[in-house]
């Protein structure tokens, strides 16, 4: 497909007036000039037509960060968050995504797959159409593999396509605090080679965070997941500076996501790199963090910018990418147009 948009081609649409699409059986057939509509296609008699003259017919939204498939709830960490409680110390209780992987573990992949579904429903529902969905709330084995065999399961069954990425690197699990070292050979050795051999996966992610993995962890496992053939992607730079950006840059990730605490050289390194910087601004918004990523610095240094939901069950209460659009005008200063592309062209590169 075209190219990704970054800089000053970020704010460009290219709108087309008087224009019609068409479709048959489901897929696009023809978008262009109504004039030209007839000397393109057929049009069959008794086809449905669809007056949109005063409003806008945009792309499905591309959603290219979620953890959509999960079992359990959160919503109480909310409420904590308003009274005053940061996301560290809901994590340091016994909250967080432990939480998550407690009652993930427990669920059979119906019950994956029944509560993802509404979810996905949601998103449908709020125009998206293709969507990327991230395991990493099973942190074993099998609860790695059965995250993503339901989500090879909604990917045929529901009308949102589904791209899955392995986070097996999502955080460690209470079992190997005291080993963490234990569990990245686990994540590698053994998470890895079942995950590639049932073509499971097509990313592979890690949590680059003070706290949960350290850039040099971060490195080992995305060359080992990319060396067994799945692209990296990274958690980068959201709760603090943690050097996931200069990581992004240098195993040369399709995305590194989140980046409320990146700086300048980060930007310049991401550029550099052709490294798409995904950014949630519903995350920092549901996190109380106080500050969004700085999109604007990062668009006017050339780094190529995408817009995602973040669906999950702790900080990402909206399926709505209009929400993250929203937000990504008002918190982090982006222009309507660049809002655009950021949710479909380059949210789908």
């Amino acid at each position: 497909g075209p190219a990704p948009r970054r800089g000053l081609a970020q704010h460009d649409i290219s709108p087309l007036h008087d224009g019609v699409v068409a479709a048959l059986e489901g897929r696009i057939t023809y978008v262009g000039a109504a004039s030209a509509l007839t000397d393109t296609v057929t049009v069959q008699k008794g086809a449905t037509r669809i007056d949109a003259r005063g409003c806008t017919v945009v792309p499905g939204f591309v959603d290219p960060h979620t953890h959509v498939v999960y079992a359990g709830d959160r919503r109480s960490e909310l409420q904590r968050r308003l009274g005053g409680e940061s996301y560290a110390v809901i994590a340091a209780g016994g909250g967080g995504i432990v939480r998550t992987v407690a009652a993930t573990r427990t669920a059979t992949e119906e019950q994956l797959v029944a509560s993802a579904r509404v979810r996905l429903d949601e998103m449908l529902a709020c125009g998206t159409t293709l969507c990327e969905a991230k395991s990493g709330y099973g942190l074993d084995v099998e609860s790695e593999l059965r995250q993503l065999h339901a989500m090879r399961t909604l990917d045929e069954e529901h009308s949102i396509d589904i791209v899955p990425t392995f986070m097996g690197a999502h955080e460690v699990p209470m079992e190997y605090r005291a080993r963490r070292g234990e569990y990245i050979r686990l994540v590698i050795d053994e998470m890895l080679p079942r995950i590639v051999d049932e073509g499971l996966a097509e990313y592979c992610d890690v949590f680059c965070e003070q706290g949960v993995f350290t850039p040099e962890e971060s490195i080992e496992i995305l060359e080992a997941g990319r060396q067994a053939g799945l692209t990296p992607r990274i958690h980068a730079d959201e709760l603090g500076p943690s050097g996931g950006a200069s990581v992004a840059a240098r195993v040369r990730a399709r995305s590194a996501d989140h980046l409320v605490h990146i700086d300048e050289r980060g930007a310049d390194a991401l550029a550099d790199a052709g490294v798409c910087a995904t950014l949630l601004p519903a995350a920092a918004f549901y996190l109380k963090l106080g500050r969004f990523a700085p999109a604007r610095m990062l668009i006017d240094r050339g780094v190529t910018v995408a817009l995602a939901s973040d669906v999950n069950p702790g900080a990402g209460f909206s399926p709505s990418m209009p929400f993250a659009m929203t937000l990504a005008c008002f918190a982090m200063e982006m222009t309507l147009e660049e809002s655009l592309v950021a949710a479909t062209l380059n949210a789908a590169s």
